[in-house]
């Protein structure tokens, strides 16, 4: 997983018009929790956290004005419309503590023959990992499967250390035959009344 450096300020002030003045000098009001102590109030710089956030479960190590903190982003807030940061949840961690996480199901290979179509029932998959290996993403083979098909997550191997924190039995990708045929009956079966009535 990866891994960078960021460093934060305290946070003095709060509210709506605080946050306006961050934006404007490009950084981002955050939040450091965990482990029963008190949340701390950060600023951080925008595109730092962007680029750390392009990787899936990212961990931080965070210099808060000299104080170490190893963390991970727990959630992200973005602005509707254009997508630049809001505000970020930190959770801090430590090496060797388990931290519950989704990453990303990326698929490979080929369906079998037919129109069909792959569904992504689950786009990430809830997991158990330790904090310092967390994994990037699972990878999952798709090639020759059929309408009907599907991929439980007790079929997704994980890496060493990782365990589901879903049912085993759930679906996590399912197969879906082609529906193109069917509107097309339907609109027959439509025109066949629809000439009786005519009659």
């Amino acid at each position: 997983m990866a891994d960078v450096k960021i460093s934060a300020k305290v946070r003095q002030e709060f509210g709506k018009g605080a946050a306006r003045r961050l934006r404007r000098e490009e950084k981002i009001p955050a939040v450091i929790y965990g482990h029963g102590a008190d949340p701390v109030h950060v600023e951080l710089p925008s595109y730092d956290m962007m680029m750390a956030l392009k990787n899936s479960n990212v961990l931080i190590n965070l210099d808060v004005e000299g104080k170490k903190e190893l963390v991970i982003p727990k959630a992200v807030q973005r602005e509707a419309i254009r997508g630049f940061l809001v505000h970020v949840d930190l959770l801090t961690v430590k090496k060797g503590e388990k931290v519950t996480v989704e990453i990303p199901v990326h698929t490979e290979g080929d369906l079998g023959p037919g129109q069909n179509l792959l569904e992504h029932v689950l786009n990430a998959l809830p997991v158990e990992a330790e904090a310092t290996h967390i994994p990037e993403s699972v990878s999952v083979s798709v090639e020759g499967l059929v309408a009907g098909d599907q991929v439980l997550a007790k079929d997704i191997a994980l890496p060493k250390g990782t365990t589901l924190t879903v049912d085993e039995d759930t679906v996590v990708l399912q197969v879906l035959g082609a529906q193109a045929e069917e509107p097309t009956a339907e609109a027959a079966a439509e025109g066949e009344a629809a000439e009786g009535a005519a009659e």
